[in-house]
């Protein structure tokens, strides 16, 4: 009797472990991690530079007396924190802080040697900003509404304006010179993708015409300096990249939108009819194939009412953040540069995933490039900008970079050249 029980169970437990194991490997299945909901990730880059020229912001009026002076710095330009959730149902919330040159920083003291008193002071410069936050409903890949705080994807760098995507130690001169960059404002944006192409359009509030410049036309514009963003007159932005060609990106942009009823003092651009029109168009292409990168980005942009909008900036009261210059009707940019792998040419490198790019760049813009009959241009304006240097990439999220620049003039002005250094960083820590 206990032999043939120790057999029944004996055969019990044996026809059980197929079950087991069968139930043992469903519950491997149902454990196996999913894609996490939160993304955070982020990139930043330190530079060291030394600019052989004077820093003096008079040295374009009085250049024989700056003609030999030099000047460094050490900065952290850009540190973002980026972070995203995905919701479910298509929806999905995504920001990005940016820390630019390293934030700031205050104190709140007791100053023992003015008699006690209280004191805030300003230990160091920088700006903390909110580039995105957006919320984002997804209808499939061809369709996605996009609500909030966006980048405006005009030009090439504002597109792809991580430092692991441009080869020169700062965002290129010729763009971030003249647009805001990165170029982020409070709007509606509405963007798709097919095998081939990639669309977006956005609705905006227009810039402000009380922060251009003659140095920097429209950049200042896109920044509100109070708590909010003043939507008197709006703005729309649109871009398609194709990718028909392997290895080849190619892309066209364009914003329309008023910009003179945008500031505090908006009724004296009204009452004399002034509308301040701001329209920009770019091209911009990308070829990464066969171990050659190569980027090329050419902008024309086109404001209405530059004379009598300069007329107004002029006499604006001390306290405004306008820059009281002339502004130009017309700015040109335009540049190209291609770097090689060289690593490319040797197995040992190429297996491990390094990279070395030599590269070259050459470009040209002009912030003045035409004006009103009645505005005197600037010939400092105008520049040209050669330069040349290596990008290494130990790992595909990590770079460090060298260059050297040669920012060119008219002949009555210094030329200015500069050594940079930098390394930067971007990737995801939790996706």
């Amino acid at each position: 009797m206990k032999l043939a029980s120790f057999l029944l169970i004996l055969f019990i437990g044996l026809c059980s472990i197929p079950a087991i194991q069968a139930e043992t490997n469903d519950s491997t299945a149902v454990q196996t991690p999913e894609k996490s909901r939160f993304v955070l990730g982020g990139y930043g880059e330190a530079i060291v530079q030394r600019m052989f020229y004077s820093d003096n912001v008079q040295r374009y009026a009085y250049p024989e007396s700056n003609k030999d002076a030099t000047h460094g710095r050490f900065d952290l330009p850009h540190v973002v924190v980026y972070m995203a959730y995905d919701f479910g149902h298509g929806w999905k919330v995504s920001s990005e802080i940016e820390f630019e040159h390293g934030g700031t920083g205050s104190t709140y003291e007791i100053e023992k040697e003015e008699t006690g008193e209280y004191e805030t002071e300003i230990e160091k410069g920088g700006e903390v900003a909110l580039e995105q936050f957006w919320i984002e409903k997804t209808f499939s890949d061809k369709a996605h509404l996009r609500m909030g705080h966006i980048i405006v994807p005009i030009g090439l760098t504002n597109q792809y304006h991580i430092p692991v995507e441009f080869f020169s130690v700062l965002r290129p001169e010729e763009e971030s010179a003249i647009l805001p960059c990165t170029w982020h404002q409070t709007g509606i944006g509405f963007w798709g993708k097919t095998k081939q192409w990639r669309y977006e359009a956005q609705f905006l509030s227009g810039l402000d015409a009380e922060r251009f410049s003659n140095a920097g036309w429209i950049k200042d514009g896109a920044v509100s300096p109070y708590e909010f963003e003043i939507g008197n007159s709006y703005a729309g932005a649109l871009r398609v990249d194709n990718y028909s060609v392997p290895g080849l990106r190619i892309g066209l942009s364009g914003y329309y939108g008023y910009s003179a009823l945008n500031s505090l003092k908006w009724e004296r651009y009204k009452n004399n009819n002034l509308k301040g029109s701001v329209s920009i168009g770019a091209f911009d292409a990308v070829y990464n194939a066969h171990n050659l990168l190569a980027r090329t980005n050419v902008l024309y942009g086109h404001l209405v009412n530059s004379y009598a909008i300069s007329m107004i900036n002029k006499r604006l009261p001390s306290g405004s953040p306008a820059s009281r210059t002339d502004l130009a009707s017309d700015v040109i940019s335009y540049y190209v540069e291609a770097g090689y792998d060289i690593f490319s040419l040797f197995p040992k490198c190429k297996n491990k995933g390094e990279r070395l790019y030599v590269y070259g760049h050459y470009g040209f813009y002009d912030s003045m490039y035409k004006t009103d009959n009645r505005i005197t241009p600037k010939s400092w304006s105008s520049k040209q900008i050669i330069s040349g240097g290596i990008n290494y990439f130990p790992l595909n999220d990590i770079v460090v970079k060298a260059e050297y620049t040669f920012r060119q003039f008219k002949a009555q002005y210094n030329d200015e050249p500069t050594i940079s250094l930098g390394i930067a960083y971007s990737g995801l820590f939790i996706k």
